[in-house]
């Protein structure tokens, strides 16, 4: 029974060590500032990989690069991107001009990053100026768009949207 007492007064040693030897070493404890860098660096990796895709797909927009466009997104999404970016109100359609696209904003959201932009849509002579928002997600190892959605209100001074083409309004939103 000997080994076991000294076995048992070994461990209850050890333990009551541990955390002593871990603070030493700069494992646990530490102090406040030291725990909330590690949480910030993903937060902000996040908004900046987000800016970035979005961007991406906003100069795609504008330059009409639908290849460029579709790379973008996350891979649910390509499957059917091409027919619904070029068709009547498609991101991409020939008879919309992207003359100004901005992001406005980038929060996180329920299911990513949410990216607010403003977009200046011209057909024929008229132009209006729609929010949209577009949600980054990291899939795998890679960030990527996963949805496009209207945003809220649209911008100062932009025209109604019966007022941009015949039939209806563009909707840069595929």
């Amino acid at each position: 029974m000997r080994p076991t007492h000294r076995r048992l007064a070994a461990t209850a040693a050890g333990l009551v060590l541990l955390p002593v030897s871990l603070v030493g070493c700069g494992i646990g404890g530490g102090d406040e500032e030291q725990a909330a860098k590690p949480e910030k660096a993903p937060a902000e990796e996040a908004a900046a990989k987000s800016r970035e895709r979005v961007q991406a797909y906003l100069d795609a927009m504008i330059a009409k690069d639908v290849a460029a466009g579709r790379g973008q997104l996350c891979a649910l999404l390509q499957d059917g991107f091409d027919l619904s970016a070029t068709g009547p109100n498609g991101d991409f359609a020939d008879h919309f001009e992207v003359p100004e696209a901005a992001i406005t904003a980038v929060q996180p959201g329920p299911r990513g990053q949410e990216v607010s932009v403003s977009v200046s849509v011209a057909a024929g002579k008229r132009t209006i100026t729609r929010p949209l928002v577009f949600t980054v997600t990291r899939d795998g190892g890679d960030w990527c768009i996963a949805g496009e959605a209207p945003g809220g209100d649209a911008a100062p001074g932009s025209a109604p949207a019966g007022d941009a083409a015949p039939g209806g309004a563009p909707s840069p939103a595929s």
